[in-house]
């Protein structure tokens, strides 16, 4: 702001200076001070109360912010201002932008504009407050008076921007792109265009309106020398001319394209599907659905040709001629873009009818045989991979196998190793290995690692390692053995394994992630955490990859460091959207308008998020986790909270985005709802069902189980208020006769439908499902994944039933259960079902303890809450009764209900604790559990990878380099699973601890309860 001085409001320069300085130097009380001397001299100055309110917001004081603005903008509006200058408008803008009151800011501009309507200055000051307030077509009208004020090209395209914001996000907008192109025609005729963006935004508004020819006429005219780069200017020909289905002449630009760019695949994708005439249109923008990379297909590949088996061979001939030529100018090993396409070319033979030709399966050998030691080689040809038969996949492995020398040491060999391996992990062939080679593989992918470790001796510590991906894929071998047999010693070897990575490389995030799953599932949650925090997750990444950890800890007793998570995350995405405007108005600052688009289509994609609706919802239910042994806190937390009932109606989530980023997910995990681990293996299942299983659950992940957990989270907040609110009202004195409006009334049935339907069932089917599981006639089983949302459930019609003169749950006769018997019983058989069927944490990976831990600090903890609100509301107020009167013992029958629930929910946590301190065991007996599972003297099973692990580290050493060999020596076994051992003790201390609590809240309830009713 400094370089804005100058007679601001008719004060010196001199005078302001200081105050910017200690305002820059953050000394805001020397600020504030030097400040409140100006304005004894200036008081009527708006620019230095905008000076002391820009201060006060600094100092954390927004209330007395606010209301020095307010004077300010007084000042402004009254007739003693005979001059705007901008340095005081942007000072209030930035405060009242902090504030988030950009309403005010807006005001003054615009009062500002209509005092002074040339100023340009004021105007464009105008034009960025609309930006920051996504005003598309006030930004439009203010963008078009600028440009008729001045007659500048960069005010016109700020115009049409806006016009184009309006096609994205508000409806009619196609309408204004014709006027878009006209304004731009007029322009053109009488000044042409003279920057690439403006180029390329007249183009996109062509090709929105489907006039490809225009666009073409424009690029080929005078206008396409702003192009910069040639190759840039033929791609864009080429989409335009495919999108206009003028294929030869598309066909004849992308070949150009390759001659320039040879390892330009997409171009090559794109003129391979002009040749044959396919619907290769440019990818629309996506909307958040996720897509298996293992099972996708390229675009070309969606739709089959209608030319005839003739033409496509002779120009697949064509094709073949011209990729030759390329690869022969091409001699080199860095450009693998023509050796793929032979590839391609081949598969498309293969997909036309000629499954007998030879030359696929020889371009994939000749591709592996010149770029098979490239880490990548593997993944650039995994679609091609899944098309061939079993002989010619033996085939490939033979001929890759045979290419290089085992046990050399050398780079090259390594590469060709780690892909032979990728190769056959991809194919899923060795899920149909028995146990005896799957163990024999992965001991040998370790021992690779450890013999070619001296090749990294003289990497730095950032770079990659030669070879990590060996332990990657041994680790996930064990994991897939441990499937098998369930012997647990499989499965902490591939910690082991892992671990021992990290030891020699701290920085390797796929061994992190992987091990945050492997730790989880453990029941090892503090190292999974601590795992997590390693990857210093920032910025959009907490976006895509907080799934890893996040659900786990979400239905953890670990609160604080949930809710540590969760603010994390929140805070990124609130400052993004607070700071989004700031970057589209830099945007049009230095002309890049092709980023204002992208700029804004990525706030709104952000601002849509599920995970974001779903977070913010966990928060709200973290706070009432953390505070519900405090009414008053609870009431707090739940003050203004309606919106995210709002956010979860039908319409909100149809357009909800899906951002999370599954494919880091390890496979036997391949969604945050699945993991195989705690399924039965399936041993018929072939490779290729197998693969085809973990893409549905991918692609099905957004619209199935998050869609639901989602809107069942942001019902919770407001039922367990309208919970509270009812009993209160029903049971007070604050309506007439203790009644509960019928408002209330309606809004939570609505709202408890809503919830059925997110289980799965409408509310009369659900009221059913919950008097037969309570009753003992449906089993508890046949509801698992959902169990704890069937608690809740019942606990919010409960309380209903409770206040309401419509009884959800009709006592048919007087022995019937009421609805308090009917969630005591509930809860009761809830919770011993997972204590019977619940295993030691130590032994039994993929236990209970997450569904109790949900049960205790959800559903159990709404009942508590409901319980509290009922006694609060019962009890006698002051000194107004000190007997027994009509009304009290009235409430007698209800009291004595909340009575025999609060000994139910006693006895339940009791059972809980006595099961927890029977998991807890002395560390060093817990460790020598866990390593009897590896024993030392075995040739099979569990205990080969140990020795490996723990042999090999001191053969090497005077090859390995001082670091490597330095890091090796702190590696220990032993302590490895030591850790995990205090990990899980810690879990089991920390949900005792939750347990604790509860019960002496629950005494507490019992004591005053039996003193009431004695």
């Amino acid at each position: 702001m400094s370089s804005k001085f100058g007679l601001a409001g008719g004060i010196p320069e001199r005078r302001v200076r200081p105050i910017w300085d200690a305002v820059d130097s953050r000394q805001y009380k020397a600020a504030l001070k030097l400040c409140t001397a100006l304005l004894t001299k200036h008081p009527t100055s708006p620019y230095a109360l905008a000076l002391k309110a820009l201060i006060l917001e600094r100092m954390g004081k927004p209330d007395e912010a606010l209301s020095v603005c307010l004077n300010a903008k007084e000042l402004l509006h009254s007739n003693n201002i005979f001059h705007f200058d901008d340095l005081t408008l942007s000072t209030l803008q930035i405060v009242f932008q902090r504030l988030e009151r950009l309403d005010l800011a807006t005001s003054c501009y615009e009062y500002a504009c209509t005092k002074y309507p040339n100023n340009l200055e004021l105007m464009m000051g105008l034009f960025n407050c609309y930006v920051r307030e996504y005003s598309y077509v006030k930004q439009q009208q203010t963008a078009i008076r600028m440009y008729k004020t001045v007659g500048e090209e960069r005010f016109l395209l700020w115009a049409v921007c806006s016009i184009q914001l309006q096609f994205y996000f508000s409806s009619g907008g196609e309408k204004l792109l014709a006027l878009a192109e006209a304004l731009l025609k007029k322009h053109i005729s009488s000044h042409s265009l003279h920057e690439p963006e403006a180029l390329a935004i007249y183009i996109s508004i062509l090709e929105q309106q489907a006039k490809y020819d225009a666009a073409l006429e424009v690029l080929s005219g005078d206008l396409g020398s702003l192009m910069g780069r040639e190759e840039d200017k033929l791609r864009l020909q080429g989409r335009l001319l495919t999108q206009a289905c003028n294929y030869v002449a598309a066909s004849e630009i992308y070949q150009k394209v390759l001659e320039s760019c040879p390892d330009d695949w997409e171009s090559f994708l794109h003129y391979l599907g002009c040749l044959l005439e396919l619907d290769v249109n440019m990818p629309k923008p996506t909307t958040g659905g996720h897509t298996c990379s293992s099972c996708s297909v390229d675009s070309t590949m969606l739709n089959k040709t209608s030319l005839s088996e003739e033409v496509v061979e002779s120009r697949l001939a064509s094709a073949l001629s011209f990729v030759q030529k390329l690869q022969k100018n091409e001699s080199g090993d860095c450009v693998r873009g023509p050796h793929l396409a032979n590839i391609e070319i081949q598969r498309q033979r293969r997909l036309s009818g000629n499954t007998i030709d030879r030359k696929f399966i020889e371009a994939l050998v000749n591709y592996f045989h010149r770029f098979g030691h490239l880490s990548c080689s593997s993944s650039d040809v995994e679609i091609y991979l899944h098309m061939l038969s079993s002989d010619e996949i033996t085939e490939l492995l033979d001929t890759i196998s045979r290419s290089f020398d085992a046990s050399s040491v050398s780079v090259k060999a390594l590469g060709l190793t780690i892909t032979t391996f990728k190769v056959q992990e991809l194919l899923g062939i060795l899920l149909s290995k028995s146990t005896t080679d799957l163990q024999r593989i992965a001991k040998g992918m370790v021992e690779t690692f450890y013999k070619n470790l001296p090749l990294s001796r003289d990497l730095d510590p950032q770079e990659s390692m030669h070879g990590e991906e060996l332990l990657s894929m041994a680790s996930s071998i064990l994991v897939q053995l441990f499937w098998r047999t369930r012997n647990l010693g499989y499965l902490l070897e591939a910690v082991l394994v892992l671990e021992f990575g990290l030891t020699v490389r701290k920085h390797v995030w796929q061994y992190k992630i992987t091990l945050v799953h492997l730790y989880s599932y453990l029941g090892a949650l503090p190292l999974a955490h601590r795992r997590y925090a390693s990857l210093e997750v920032k910025n959009i990444l907490l976006e895509s990859i907080s799934h890893h950890i996040l659900p786990q800890m979400l239905s953890s007793p670990f609160l604080q460091q949930t809710a540590n998570l969760v603010k994390d995350y929140l805070k990124f995405i609130d400052d993004h959207l607070k700071e989004s405007a700031d970057l589209t108005c830099l945007a049009y600052r230095h002309r890049t308008y092709s980023k204002v688009i992208e700029f804004v289509q990525f706030k709104n994609r952000l601002q849509r998020s599920m995970q974001y609706l779903c977070v913010k919802s966990d928060s709200v239910i973290l706070s009432l986790k953390q505070k519900s042994e405090s009414l008053e806190e609870v009431e707090s937390v739940l003050e203004n909270l309606n919106h995210l009932v709002y956010l979860s109606n039908e319409d909100n989530m149809k357009h909800l985005t899906f951002n999370e980023d599954l494919e880091a997910r390890p496979w036997w995990t391949p969604t945050t709802s699945v993991n195989f681990l705690s399924e039965p293996i399936d041993e018929v299942s072939t490779p290729v069902c197998f693969r085809a299983k973990v893409c549905k659950h991918k692609s099905t992940e957004k619209d199935g189980p998050k869609m639901r957990d989602t809107e069942r989270k942001s019902l919770v907040p407001r039922l367990i208020y309208l919970s509270m609110h009812g009993c209160v009202s029903s049971l007070g004195e604050t309506e007439l006769n203790g009644a509960v409006s019928d408002i209330t009334i309606g809004e939570m049935k609505t709202l408890l439908e809503k919830y059925a339907r997110s289980i799965g069932y409408s509310i009369d089917d659900a009221l059913s499902m919950i008097l037969g599981m309570s009753s003992g006639k449906k089993s508890i089983k046949d509801f698992a994944p959902d169990i704890v949302s069937w608690m809740s459930f019942a606990v919010f019609i409960n309380a209903m039933n409770f206040w309401s003169n419509e009884s959800l749950i009709p006592r048919t006769d007087q022995s019937g259960p009421s609805s308090w018997q009917i969630v005591d019983s509930l809860v009761k058989i809830c919770v011993e079902e997972q204590l019977t069927e619940a295993n030691r944490i130590l032994t039994c990976p993929g236990n209970n303890i997450p569904v109790l831990v949900q049960m205790v600090t959800e559903p159990i903890s709404w009942h508590l809450i409901m319980i509290q609100s009922c006694m609060r509301a019962m009890a006698p107020q002051g000194k107004k009764k000190k007997k027994s009167g009509p009304a009290e013992r009235s409430n007698i029958p209800q009291l004595q209900g909340i009575q025999r629930s609060v000994q139910c929910l006693i006895n339940t946590v009791q059972s809980i604790q006595i099961w927890l301190s029977d998991q807890m065991c002395p560390e060093e007996q817990a460790l020598d559990t866990l390593l009897s599972y590896l024993p030392a003297a075995s040739d099979e099973g569990p205990g080969q990878m140990l020795r490996v692990l723990e042999d090999n580290p001191a053969a090497h050493h005077s090859e390995l380099g001082d670091r490597i060999a330095q890091s090796l020596k702190t590696w220990n076994c032993t302590d490895a699973l030591r850790r995990i051992v205090g990990a899980e003790h810690e879990l089991l201390a920390e949900f005792k601890k939750t347990c604790d609590s509860k019960l002496k809240l629950l005494t507490s309830e019992a004591a005053s309860l039996s003193s009431v009713l004695h």
